[in-house]
């Protein structure tokens, strides 16, 4: 069943990932996954832009060997980083070897970050053990299902803006699959969380154990 909030026993599961910020301050992290691709992407950065809003990219390496313009878009325009494997690998049906080469192939074409997002956010404690040394895994606590086919905008949105608070790390999606929902969503949560005074913030790229939650 798709949820939009990260429930508490995942959490504790995996205690050791990054699910929100604990702050005081009127700050949102946005996140976006998947990209970077032509027309998508872009058009993510400008609505970004009219916020004065930075973000972080979970970047597919293969995505960033094909479109390095847009990558260094993302870059110069003050967006932070993060490795998604090269190639989209759900960690569950990877076996582990395959997976973290393919976690350090994607290494190969991103400057420097410790952030990773594990692609439909499934991976086995036995392959994210040893990353743990070298990435914060970042997950997230709203979760806005822009990808679903099944879910309307409308229901998109409302779901997004009832869950999101103070630190929250929402996850959208920079990709085709996600556009009809994702496009509706961004502007109107943009536009609702900035009139009650909140600013949009990017992860940092050094690490993030001693304030993860």
């Amino acid at each position: 069943m798709f949820l939009h909030k990260s429930p508490r026993l995942l959490k504790r599961f995996y205690s050791d990932f990054v699910w929100h910020i604990p702050t005081k301050e009127k700050t949102i992290y946005l996140t976006f996954d998947d990209g970077p691709i032509p027309d998508v992407t872009e058009w993510v950065l400008d609505q970004l832009a009219l916020y004065q809003a930075k973000a972080t990219f979970f970047c597919i390496g293969d995505n960033v060997q094909k479109h390095p313009d847009i990558f260094q878009k993302l870059l110069a325009e003050g967006h932070s980083i993060g490795n998604h494997t090269f190639n989209h690998l759900k960690g569950w049906s990877t076996p582990n070897n395959d997976y973290w080469a393919n976690i350090a192939q994607c290494q190969g074409v991103l400057p420097t970050t410790k952030l990773f997002r594990p692609p439909y956010g499934r991976i086995k404690l036995s392959q994210a053990k040893p990353l743990l040394s070298q990435y914060d895994i970042v997950m997230w606590d709203v979760l806005t299902g822009d990808f679903e086919k099944y879910l309307s905008p409308e229901r998109c949105l409302k779901k997004t803006l009832q869950y999101t608070q103070a630190g929250s790390i929402v996850v959208l999606h920079d990709s085709l699959k996600a556009w009809r929902n994702m496009s509706y969503v961004l502007p109107r949560l943009l536009e609702h969380f900035a009139a009650l005074g909140y600013t949009f913030a990017a992860l940092p790229q050094e690490s993030l154990a001693s304030i993860k939650v």
